[in-house]
């Protein structure tokens, strides 16, 4: 027994002293962020933001290289992380909620939940705002709301994709004021501002930190959120409007890492990340692209998503068609 014992315990110490040196080294080459969403929209755009000073060594000592995965409103790009990404600390994707907990709870091909991943930190929160073409008709919500009590099925409002935080805040709006609206899924953010740019429809939600940045070409009509925002100050929201839309659909953005990475290697993002998130370069550049802050450590972040999927396993249910 003594001569079995003695190995064992020489390789426990090995195997400690590995683990030690590994994380001591990490990361010693460039991390992988996964997008799940096209570039130029609001969650690339503000993950570029929130990471580049990743190769400062204070925080990793290595940059951050974005990798685009879009598609049916981020669920490709996270099937794969939850199916293929490594578990070794340097592959990480950003999240949206309430997008990927939303297609969780509908879609049969979802290969992720909740508990597919480790919560890492959160950087915004970013309200769903109704928007249309500059030179719409409809000036106020109250005459889109008009319109489609008129002409059911006739408007025509798009989103990022399908039960995306854009598809709920449109299905609030329908429900809340008895109207049928066609909704239009598109790949991203950014060809859904496009195409309500183009005109190509009537309308659409989309997020305040993209119409903030597109302002000269649409107007904004009504946010979805409990009160106004400092970035558009003039915009009522949907219930000082009296409609029945709240902030259910405000998109919440953040880290995850693949279920199972390292504790240890987990706690070190946590702090890189949060340190980052706070401060003064990337509070100063959000600022100026009019992307909201909102700042949450592992815990809190882990907190959200249960709050978010109570919330719509209820919302859902009441409002999906």
């Amino acid at each position: 027994m003594k001569k079995l014992l003695f190995p064992l315990c020489l390789l426990a110490l090995v195997l400690c002293g590995f683990s030690g040196s590994a994380l001591a080294a990490y990361p010693d080459k460039p991390l992988s962020m996964v997008v799940t969403y096209p570039p130029g929209g609001a969650t690339d755009f503000q993950a570029r933001i929130v990471t580049t000073m990743a190769s400062e060594e204070k925080f990793f000592g290595q940059p951050v290289v974005i990798i685009n995965k879009p598609g049916a409103g981020g669920r490709v790009g996270w099937n794969w992380f939850a199916e293929k990404a490594a578990k070794d600390g340097y592959w990480m994707s950003t999240y949206n909620a309430p997008h990927f907990i939303a297609q969780s709870l509908i879609y049969k091909d979802s290969k992720f939940s909740v508990d597919s991943f480790e919560p890492v930190a959160t950087w915004g929160a970013d309200p769903a705002v109704l928007i249309v073409p500059k030179n719409s008709p409809f000036k106020t919500v109250k005459d889109l709301v008009a319109f489609a009590k008129a002409n059911p099925g006739k408007v025509t409002v798009n989103g990022a994709g399908l039960y995306v935080g854009h598809h709920i805040a449109m299905l609030q709006l329908a429900k809340a004021e008895g109207i049928t609206l066609t909704y239009v899924p598109e790949q991203g953010g950014t060809p859904a501002m496009q195409s309500v740019m183009g005109a190509k429809v009537m309308a659409g939600f989309n997020n305040l930190a993209d119409a903030y940045r597109n302002r000269e070409f649409v107007n904004i009509l009504a946010i979805a959120d409990m009160q106004r925002h400092s970035f558009i100050s003039d915009v009522p929201t949907f219930l000082e409007e009296g409609i029945e839309v709240d902030n259910s659909s405000v998109n919440y953005r953040g880290i995850f890492l693949p279920k199972g990475t390292d504790a240890a290697v987990v706690a070190m993002c946590e702090k890189a990340f949060v340190d980052m998130f706070n401060s003064a370069r990337v509070k100063e550049l959000m600022e100026q692209s009019g992307s909201p802050m909102f700042v949450l450590n592992r815990a809190q972040t882990a907190d959200l998503f249960i709050k978010v999927q109570k919330n719509l396993e209820v919302l859902l249910k009441d409002i999906k068609e």
